[in-house]
């Protein structure tokens, strides 16, 4: 089945390019106009990946991309005139998947839609399976080399978190709104603090293995290097 690509844009030239470029490559297409009249699309039908504009009219694409997250892991990739690095930074911390600025090459532009959709697509096991560590959710246990990490059930749930979605990037609202889905009130650094307690655990098993990563100023990301 063929991959399905939201395209918002407002310009018509460009949304029609990029469209072009996807039909090209085997896969379907929706272009939208407005920021508003996103989140009832993606209410009532089904997209792959989002090819989201940031400046868009009546909601943009920064304020959409937070809004999408924060009820759906759909890939999104952010498309904008703006390439100042705080404005990359911001577009991650939301919960983007990849950013690219204007002018493009379209040809750029369904290489990385390719690429987020292969990483996306992944299924969750396999990571666990090629990395030393295993996850069971129903027991809420986690071993690294054979060796259980005796994780809280928060402490597993960050970590379950980020190994389902290896090297995406998470920020902390991301990552509380997950882990506690009860909605209650808890400090910036919570996240930090468990992080923290998840790596000495690792540590004590792979003393010279990083397998969460820091983005300074972002937020977090699972990857197994193998080495």
């Amino acid at each position: 089945m063929s991959s399905h690509i939201l395209v918002v844009e407002d310009e018509h030239k460009i949304a029609q390019l990029l469209q072009d470029y996807l039909h090209h490559e085997g896969m379907t297409s929706t272009h939208l106009s407005r920021g508003d009249a996103v989140e009832p699309w993606l209410a009532q039908q089904h997209a792959d990946l989002i090819l989201l504009d940031v400046m868009l009219p009546a909601v943009s694409g920064l304020e959409l991309c937070k809004r999408i997250r924060q009820n759906a892991n759909i890939p999104i990739m952010l498309v904008t005139a703006r390439t100042e690095e705080i404005d990359r930074l911001l577009g991650l911390e939301l919960g983007a998947d990849d950013y690219i600025c204007k002018p493009f090459s379209p040809r750029e532009v369904v290489a990385r839609v390719k690429t987020v959709l292969r990483r996306c697509q992944q299924p969750a096991l396999n990571t666990t399976h090629l990395s030393p560590l295993k996850l069971d959710r129903a027991s809420y246990q986690a071993w690294l080399h054979g060796h259980n990490l005796e994780l809280t059930a928060v402490e597993f749930l960050l970590l379950a978190t980020l190994v389902e979605h290896p090297t995406r990037i998470f920020n902390r609202e991301q990552l509380m709104n997950l882990i506690y889905q009860d909605h209650r009130v808890v400090a910036d650094r919570t996240i930090d603090s468990h992080i923290k307690k998840i790596r000495r655990k690792i540590s004590q098993i792979l003393p010279n293995q990083e397998l969460i990563h820091s983005l300074y100023g972002v937020g977090y990301k699972y990857e197994w290097t193998g080495l």
